[in-house]
This record gives C-alpha cells, sequence and structure tokens, in this order.
C-alpha cells in the first residue's frame, strides 16, 4: 500500500516533466526541410518547429494517408470540414484543400496553429499561450474561450492555462476534457523534447 501511494505521488508530481525515450521517425525525417521552410515563413525565423514536428507526431507519427475513426486526414488530421474552411480562407498557400498532400498538410498545421495563436490573448506567459493554442487545435477555439470564461466566474486567473484554466471544465463530457487536456501535454513534454535533442530547432516552454 506504502509503494502504490509513492507510486501515485511521483506520477502526479511528473505528469508535466516526463521525457519521451523515443527518437524521430523514418518517415518524419524526409519532411524536415519543409516543415522548417513553412514555419519560418509565417512564424518567422524563431519559429518552434521541434513543436510542429512534435505536433504532427502526435497527430498521424508521421503518416501521410493517415484517417482516423472520426474522419480526420493526413499528417495534420484535419477535418473535413476544417480543410474547407482553412483553404478558403488562405487560398493563395492552401486553396487546393489536399490534405494527403504533405506539404499542404503541413502548411495548413501551421497556418492554423498560428491562426489560433493570434486569436489567444492575454496569457500569462507564451507557455502558457501555447497551452490554450493547442487545446484550441484538439477541441476547437469556442471551447478555450468557454473555459476562460468559467475561470473568471469562479474568480481564477485566466491568463494562466497551465495548472489554472487546465483544470476547468466549461462543459466537454469527461472524456472529451482529458483527450483535450493530454494534447498539449504529450506534445509539449513528451514528443517535443525528442525532436528538439535530434536538432529539429526551436520549440516552446522550454525557459
Amino acid at each position: 500500500m506504502r509503494y502504490l501511494t509513492l507510486l501515485i505521488v511521483f506520477m502526479l508530481f511528473s505528469c508535466h516533466l516526463t521525457p519521451a525515450i523515443a527518437v524521430v521517425p523514418n518517415d518524419a525525417k524526409q519532411h524536415q526541410r519543409e516543415l522548417t521552410r513553412n514555419a519560418r515563413a509565417i512564424f518567422g525565423l524563431d519559429a518552434p518547429i521541434a513543436l510542429f514536428a512534435a505536433q504532427i507526431h502526435q497527430e498521424s507519427r508521421w503518416k501521410v494517408n493517415a484517417k482516423s475513426h472520426v474522419g480526420a486526414q493526413g499528417l495534420a488530421q484535419f477535418m473535413p470540414a476544417t480543410a474547407d474552411w482553412i483553404a478558403g480562407a488562405y487560398p493563395k498557400s492552401l486553396g487546393s484543400n489536399e490534405p494527403y498532400n504533405p506539404s499542404w498538410a503541413l502548411r495548413a498545421l501551421v497556418q492554423y496553429d498560428y491562426w489560433l495563436y493570434q486569436r489567444i490573448n492575454a496569457t500569462a506567459s507564451d507557455c502558457d499561450r501555447w497551452g490554450f493554442t493547442l487545446s484550441a487545435y484538439n477541441g476547437g477555439l469556442g471551447w478555450v474561450n468557454r473555459d476562460r470564461q468559467r475561470a473568471k466566474r469562479e474568480y481564477q486567473d485566466a491568463t494562466h492555462y497551465w495548472g489554472v484554466v487546465e483544470n476547468i471544465n466549461g462543459g466537454r463530457n469527461s472524456i472529451n476534457f482529458k483527450e483535450n487536456r493530454d494534447y498539449p501535454i504529450r506534445i509539449i513534454y513528451r514528443w517535443q523534447p525528442v525532436y528538439i535533442n535530434e536538432n529539429w530547432g526551436l520549440g516552446v516552454c522550454d525557459d
């Protein structure tokens, strides 16, 4: 019983700090240059390329033809409606709507992250801003706004994602809430260190 208690305490303490023991998959390496080019075109020379690589890893494990049971498609796992929307929103760079085209998918993922990032304001830190952004990518910006509004109603600091809004559910069912909160953790604290260690560039939340 004492051992079980210590194990639970350790797991709770380390939930945000557990690096993955893994390597960059071979399927990823052929796309590194294209991801870097698109990330810097949208976010500038300081683009967190390792973050985007980690996000693709989480979404599709770099499988170009990946398709989820709910219909999400390609490297970035865009749902058809989201793919249609972003293709229409950025007709010059994404107008062709090709979720199974690696170049399109990489550009779309970074562009959508940027669109969300620009709309996540009043945050305590850039790390908090990325927590909100990734939560929005996974579950929608509307849910992020609901979570933050509930935090305010409960007199909590809605500028903090980590440790504050992270723990507040604006109305999702328990399964979707857990999946959504696991998403930023897996990307930033599990997969991102793998890509940083293999020289894929900058990340976030590593100060």
